[in-house]
């Protein structure tokens, strides 16, 4: 028999060490009167806008035809 602790975050019990439980393994739950403060997971954060800070808004207008000039430098105006 294996004990671990955790706590129910008032949705579901939140164990605080690893298990190593086969799916459907019976257990047993002890409810006790201590409270802990949850565990919280940092919220991972989208790639969204994190080269914005190297940004150069005078370029912008110039990027606006890039692909259309390096093309023609490229091959040629056809």
């Amino acid at each position: 028999m294996l004990s671990i602790q955790g706590y129910y975050d008032g949705v579901a019990i939140k164990p605080l060490e690893k298990i190593e439980a086969k799916p459907n393994q019976r257990v047993i739950i002890t409810i006790m009167d201590e409270f802990v403060e949850p565990v919280r997971t940092a919220r991972k954060k989208g790639m969204r806008g994190v080269l914005a800070q190297y940004a150069d808004p005078a370029l912008r207008e110039m990027e606006k035809d890039a692909w259309e000039r390096a093309a023609v430098e490229k091959n040629g105006n056809t």
